[in-house]
């Protein structure tokens, strides 16, 4: 397993499979999960929409993870998961792991060779940038998960470089 670290935009991550910061709703929103749908187009969205009157009629539960194809985006699927809220109150860190274990046992079952991460839940759900990279990289890194190439694409500098600082460490 190939862990990178790279200063971009996820949308455009020629991979097997890109992870969407999603909301519940499955519905599209702000950040990484606006992007994703408005780059991939309407597909997107019908197949979300199926989800949510099939499988998730209350949304999808955060920590999991569910895909769909990726539409116009370089990739086949995009996959789906929703992250906590940050709380300085409670103890959020296992959902947010396994939003990362969720999504590489979803991409391992399509048959994914690479897969693309944001940080989850470090945008607008205000999770500490340097609490994000550990938990992010330590669910990866103890995956069981036969992905070769698992790249994490950061827009925002101060969240690159707390995964870059995390990833350095032994």
């Amino acid at each position: 397993m190939g862990i990178t670290i790279i200063d971009g935009d996820i949308t455009g991550q020629r991979v097997d499979a890109i992870a969407n910061a999603a909301n519940s709703t499955l519905m599209g929103g702000g950040g990484v999960d606006g992007a994703i749908h408005r780059k991939g187009g309407t597909t997107i969205l019908q197949e979300c929409r199926q989800l949510r009157e099939t499988q998730f009629p209350d949304g999808l539960p955060t920590g999991q993870a569910v895909a769909t194809t990726a539409g116009r985006l370089p990739a086949r699927w995009v996959i789906h998961t929703v992250g906590p809220v940050y709380s300085a109150t409670e103890d959020r860190s296992e959902l947010l792991a396994s939003c990362y274990r969720e999504t590489l046992r979803v991409a391992d079952h399509l048959g994914a060779d690479s897969i693309a991460f944001p940080a989850v839940s470090a945008g607008i759900y205000g999770w500490p940038a340097d609490s994000a990279a550990e938990i992010a990289l330590g669910a990866v890194r103890e995956a069981e998960s036969a992905i070769d190439d698992i790249r994490f694409v950061l827009l925002d500098p101060v969240v690159l470089a707390a995964f870059q600082r995390v990833a350095a460490e032994p």
